[in-house]
């Protein structure tokens, strides 16, 4: 993980290939770390049984929250209660979005 986990064992998958922003992978690379999230997805699940949940989050150009430009993704474990109330999920970036 990157110096800002969001959640203990917040992971990162990042292409070899330097690109910038997710939408100029190639549709080989778009595949692969689609399998890598899955396998860092069951690897965290067996680490610690208390997560339940993951959010997976692209930020793609700067209006939308990118600050490195080279491509990664974000792979973040939630566990029960780790906020009041979890609800719209990746909506909640916009404020007042989540609630609906």
């Amino acid at each position: 993980m990157g110096s800002y986990p969001v959640t203990d064992l917040h992971a990162l998958v990042i292409p070899k290939r330097h690109v910038s922003d997710f939408f100029d992978l190639h549709g080989a690379e778009r595949n692969a770390i689609h399998e890598l999230l899955g396998t860092s997805r069951s690897e965290i699940m067996e680490t610690d049984n208390s997560v339940q949940g993951f959010n997976v989050g692209i930020n793609s150009g700067a209006v939308a929250g990118q600050t490195v430009f080279h491509c990664h993704l974000h792979l973040i474990p939630r566990r029960r209660s780790d906020i009041e109330n979890p609800g719209g999920g990746v909506r909640a970036v916009i404020p007042g979005k989540a609630d609906y």
